[in-house]
């Protein structure tokens, strides 16, 4: 994202072991996409509405559908953070939701991601989300109110996030990423498309390779 916090930091440390999760090779982590071959999908993978994390050229996209309450999706963000700030100026990066149904607040997090972005804060929140996530993933009851806490941290005006988050609208809107993923292919997270093609990672090497070349030739 925009900064490199240093949670990042430190995961980018240790990233040769985290990469063995991180890339979908462990079979118990059922979070994590695991797609056959890659296939284009028929609509592309970047909407009109997508939150971007850089605006590079139209013809070159990498797109993640993601559940901020993936310990899978925070492990690879300081991969796609790296990315982004390697080729951002010729690649468009871009997150879209795709919720878990296994992950009690999955959704109420997202929730808190898209009321941050209706005041321009979405990179803010998703920073804090991965960086936090220790402290409420897992937890089986609702943590709308350390999210709640998270959104008074980046200074968002509370009562136009409560009502946000209260909004149905805001509700269909993380669901029409999630319909859309579906739609896609999507079956897990992080999942990501280049290109508007499903990636199957491999090796984190391969991932970097395939970005390096779409950005070349953008």
């Amino acid at each position: 994202m925009r900064t490199r916090t240093k949670w990042q930091l430190g995961i980018l440390a240790v990233l040769v072991v985290a990469i063995a999760v991180a890339i979908g090779l462990t079979a118990q982590q059922k979070s994590i996409d695991t797609a056959p071959e890659s296939t284009a999908p028929s609509e592309p993978a970047l909407a009109a509405d997508s939150h971007l994390l850089s605006e590079g050229s139209t013809d070159a996209t990498f797109v993640e559908f993601l559940d901020f309450e993936c310990p899978s999706c925070r492990q690879m963000a300081p991969v796609v953070e790296d990315l982004r700030a390697k080729h951002g100026d010729q690649v468009t990066f871009a997150m879209r939701y795709f919720p878990l149904p296994g992950h009690k607040n999955s959704m109420t997090s997202a929730l808190a991601a898209e009321a941050a972005a209706q005041q321009g804060k979405f990179t803010e929140m998703a920073d804090k989300l991965f960086e936090t996530q220790p402290e409420w993933g897992g937890k089986q009851d609702s943590q709308a109110d350390f999210f709640r806490g998270l959104a008074k941290e980046l200074g968002l005006d509370l009562a136009e996030y409560d009502a946000a988050v209260a909004d149905p609208a805001t509700t269909e809107r993380i669901e029409s990423d999630k319909q859309a993923g579906e739609e896609l292919g999507v079956q897990g997270t992080p999942t990501f498309f280049l290109n508007d093609t499903l990636v199957e990672l491999e090796t984190l090497e391969e991932l970097q390779e395939a970005v390096a070349e779409a950005a070349q030739g953008s």
